[in-house]
């Protein structure tokens, strides 16, 4: 019986051991994953979210021959950004480009609001203390925002974007992708960001839509902050995550756009 008892206790001290061993690595790979947090390091892809539910930058083998961000030619113009919609989250995602020294451009509905963004670089009704990057810039004009985008970002609310984007899409180059940062599902149709784009732009363009716990006000202050954009186009999707990826913003990247 003696032995027996020994037997167990041996086994159940091994079996602890190994289960104590694994959750402590776990701990730790968690703990460096999140170290990592500011790149768009695979370790947290891995670590903290489904197989499969992130994904890298896609090979070389992927191609979208429209606009792509680090495969332009010599001659093509530079990147240029436009952000629909002068909201908060508007002016955080504005912001988040401009500091990597991309020219961004905000397209919105008050000409006095635009002034007072181009000459003071304040918005003066939203995060009015917040100020923005020099390389913003405002304007009502619809034709002037859009006419020279590389990337065009979304930022209206869902129950106004279908009335809005009837009003701008004459205005919308072909081809140029949509980044949509607006959440929610429209009540009239029930319908997602998705399905919306589509249906007023077509699906003759590549579409990208970002998400994950953010705020406008801290996105701005610099608070680390961790989003993903999914699109059905990869290449997009990994371009984008370049384009706005930063010390404090942190951006992953999925093929699961709902």
């Amino acid at each position: 019986m003696g032995e027996i008892t020994f037997t167990l206790w041996h086994h159940s001290t091994i079996g602890s051991l190994f289960v104590g061993l694994v959750l402590l690595s776990n701990i730790c790979f968690t703990a460096e994953a999140f170290a990592f947090l500011p790149s768009r390091s695979n370790i947290i892809q891995t670590s903290l979210l489904p197989n499969n539910a992130l994904n890298s930058r896609p090979s070389s083998s992927s191609s979208r021959p429209i606009n792509t961000l680090y495969m332009k030619a010599s001659n093509s113009p530079p990147v240029r950004v436009t952000v629909m919609g002068g909201g908060n989250f508007g002016l955080a995602l504005a912001s988040v480009v401009a500091k990597k020294g991309v020219p961004t451009t905000l397209l919105l509905r008050s000409d006095e609001v635009a002034a007072e963004i181009n000459e003071s670089h304040r918005h003066p009704r939203y995060m009015s203390d917040i100020k923005l990057p020099r390389t913003v810039r405002a304007t009502t004009d619809t034709k002037a925002a859009l006419a020279d985008a590389t990337f065009i970002i979304h930022a209206v609310p869902v129950q106004y974007t279908r009335a809005f984007l009837e009003t701008v899409k004459d205005d919308m180059p072909a081809g140029v992708p949509i980044l949509s940062a607006s959440k929610g599902i429209e009540t009239s149709s029930l319908g997602f960001m998705a399905d919306i784009l589509k249906e007023c732009l077509g699906e003759d363009r590549s579409y990208a839509f970002l998400s994950g716990p953010s705020f406008a006000r801290e996105i701005c202050e610099g608070v680390a902050t961790a989003v993903v954009i999914a699109s059905e186009d990869l290449m997009l999707a990994d371009e984008l995550a370049d384009l706005m990826a930063g010390e404090h913003f942190a951006v992953f990247t999925s093929r699961d756009v709902m």
